[in-house]
C-alpha cells in the first residue's frame, strides 16, 4: 500500500489506458472501499452500471460514434477496460429520513424538504473514494461528465428515470506509453490554503 498523502499528490485523471482487463475481484475491492464514504443517515443511496471489456463499447456506441473518433484527441481512453456510470437515488435518502430515527428532521416529505442534495454529496464522495481506491493499487481512472445523448445512454442501459447521473468513470492500467498528455486544464495552477480557508467567517 502506498502511503495516503502519495495517493493524493500522484491521482491523476487518465486518458490513456491498456486494453488488459481488471480483475471483477480488484473491482469489487475498489467498490467496498468506495462504499465506505460518509454517507447521510448511512443511506448509502449511489450505484454503478458497470460495463467491462467488449461491453464498453455499448456505451462509446452512443456518445461517441465512429464518425467522429477520427477527431477524438484521447484515442487511447476508448481502450479503458472498464466504463462506469455513477448513479445517486433521491428516493433513497427521502425513504431513509422517513423513518423513526430520522423522521423529526422533516426531511422524509420529499427531495424539497432537503436544503443540499446529499445524494449528489454522498455519491460524489464515494467516487472520490474510488479514485483515489483505484491509485492506490495502480490503476488509472477517469471521471468525466455524461453531456452527450445522456437520454439515448440511460436507455441503452436500462437506468430508471429518478437516479441521477452523476457521471462515468473509465478505469483500467494507464497505458505504459501514454501519447494523449494531460487535460486542457492541467495547466491551471492550484489554489493554497490561503485563498481556500476563511477563518472566523468569510
Amino acid at each position: 500500500m502506498t502511503e495516503f498523502v502519495e495517493v493524493v499528490r500522484n491521482r491523476r485523471m487518465t486518458r490513456a489506458f491498456e486494453p488488459d482487463p481488471v480483475d471483477p475481484a480488484l473491482l469489487d475491492q475498489l467498490v467496498d472501499l468506495a462504499a465506505r464514504a460518509p454517507s447521510a443517515g448511512k443511506t448509502q443511496g449511489w450505484h454503478l452500471v458497470v460495463l467491462e471489456g467488449a461491453d464498453t463499447a455499448r456505451y462509446w456506441d452512443i456518445t461517441l460514434p465512429a464518425e467522429k473518433r477520427a477527431s477524438f484527441r484521447w484515442t487511447h481512453l476508448l481502450h479503458a477496460p472498464v466504463v462506469a456510470l455513477a448513479l445517486a437515488d433521491p428516493s433513497a435518502y427521502v425513504q431513509r429520513y422517513a423513518e423513526p430515527d430520522k423522521a423529526r428532521s422533516g426531511l422524509g416529505t420529499g427531495v424539497d424538504a432537503w436544503p443540499a442534495p446529499y445524494w449528489t454529496i454522498d455519491s460524489s464522495m464515494s467516487v472520490m473514494t474510488l479514485l483515489l481506491a483505484a491509485e492506490d493499487v495502480g490503476l488509472g481512472a477517469l471521471f468525466f461528465g455524461v453531456f452527450q445523448r445522456v437520454d439515448e445512454v440511460r436507455r441503452e442501459l436500462a437506468i430508471p428515470e429518478h437516479l441521477e447521473l452523476i457521471g462515468a468513470i473509465a478505469l483500467g492500467w494507464p497505458r505504459r506509453e501514454s501519447v494523449s498528455g494531460n487535460g486542457r486544464s492541467a495547466a491551471r495552477a492550484r489554489r493554497s490554503p490561503d485563498e481556500i480557508i476563511h477563518r472566523g467567517g468569510w
